[in-house]
């Protein structure tokens, strides 16, 4: 297991060069706050479950403090556009779908898919073109989310999504979930990576004493194993049901394996003696808002189906059910971490867990700083230089395109 030593006020100290099993210092200030770093926007970030997008439809979603508007086709192919439009500012997302384009609720103005202005319906001949259109985001859909690459753009081909095989297996059946949780993104890191907070569970899962049995760390991952020994006390049929318990398993201990790898979160839990997980967890954790002090969660809860056809059908209530009642206990904590947060000013944690220690040095040194001025303009990296030189437009008629 990797060894390393917290400072006496909770901060990183050891390992100024910072390699893997190492922890970087940094000095004291708001440099050194990990809630004011901001998440890395050159990644895939799901913004919507497929389903919330319908042919003909837009929906608004947003990524930290970006306003973004997904709209899908007739041909089925779902585009994502900043929030705005380029006339008067007013949201696209209350516009209409005409074909592959969306049409402006305001005055009519249409846009293509990436952005471009198609067509302006009252534009007079020989009048000055208007400006170049607005921002357009490379989308994927997979494991039945929208993603969206909200960084540099030549950077999204290169960039790999994540590989789930077990969502597409069909040994398993795959639960999700999508929530809006008050706090900066980090501390949902440091909550399901730190299981020494199953105290905060107990009603859910009796008493259980976590075992950590090591760790592994590196720049943009640390990785976790435990021990789950179950130590009396009344558990929720749910957990019992998903952890295979409820379908002829024993009362033994699971194996669970975190791993943070920047910028998503999965979790395994594998009953001992058994060689496949009972159920896998993938996570990401999405800020909305431009200080990044909220955060959507998308998780895909991948679960082993027993060798009863139909058993994990009717287990699923009771699974779904205990869930909801584990992140809603989780959510309650890290919401209260985050007013503390907010009323301090500063992070006053007196972090005492290495591991924990680990995690904020991969997410502060994969991170970026937060501009809350970017919230301004959807791209506000991408538009300043044209807003200063006044670049001409892209637009390419004023009749239908």
């Amino acid at each position: 297991m990797t060894k390393a030593q917290p400072a006496s006020d909770g901060k990183i100290s050891a390992g100024a060069a910072g390699g893997p099993g190492q922890l970087r210092e940094y000095p004291s200030g708001a440099a050194s706050d990990l809630r004011r770093t901001g998440i890395n926007p050159n990644f895939w970030y799901p913004v919507a479950e497929s389903g919330s997008v319908p042919k003909n439809k837009t929906f608004a979603t947003a990524f930290a403090g970006e306003r973004i508007v997904l709209y899908r086709g007739t041909s089925g192919a779902v585009f994502a556009l900043e929030d705005r439009c380029a006339h008067r500012q007013v949201p696209l997302s209350m516009g209409v779908v005409e074909g592959e384009t969306l049409r402006c609720g305001y005055h009519a103005w249409t846009y293509r898919g990436n952005g471009r202005i198609s067509q302006i319906p009252y534009l007079p001949k020989g009048v000055a073109r208007p400006p170049r259109g607005v921002r357009s985001y490379p989308v994927r859909e997979l494991y039945g989310l929208v993603f969206v690459f909200p960084g540099d753009p030549e950077k999204a081909a290169t960039t790999r999504l994540p590989e789930l095989p077990q969502y597409d297996s069909a040994k398993h059946k795959t639960m999700f979930f999508s929530r809006t949780v008050q706090c900066h993104y980090s501390f949902m890191h440091e909550n399901l990576l730190d299981m020494n907070h199953q105290f905060l569970h107990r009603g859910v899962l009796g008493k259980i004493h976590p075992e950590l049995l090591g760790y592994e760390t590196g720049p943009e991952f640390v990785e976790a194993r435990y021990r789950f020994v179950p130590a009396g006390g009344r558990k929720d049929r749910g957990a019992g049901l998903l952890s295979g318990e409820g379908f002829g398993g024993g009362n033994s201990p699971d194996v669970i394996t975190i791993r943070t790898q920047y910028p998503y979160q999965t979790l395994q839990a594998v009953p001992e003696n058994a060689e496949l997980p009972a159920f896998s967890l993938w996570t990401a954790y999405v800020p909305e808002d431009a200080e990044q002090r909220t955060n959507h969660t998308y998780g895909l809860l991948m679960i082993a189906k027993p060798p009863v056809p139909g058993a994990l059908q009717l287990a699923w209530p009771f699974i779904r059910r205990f869930t909801e009642r584990v992140f809603a206990e989780d959510r309650m904590a890290v919401e209260a971490e985050q007013r503390a947060w907010d009323e301090q000013g500063e992070d006053w944690n007196h972090e005492v867990f290495p591991l924990i220690l680990h995690v904020r040095d991969v997410l502060r040194t994969n991170g970026v700083p937060i501009r809350p001025e970017s919230a301004l303009c959807g791209a506000a990296t991408f538009c300043d230089g044209a807003r200063r030189t006044g670049t001409a437009s892209d637009t390419e008629s004023n009749q239908p395109g």
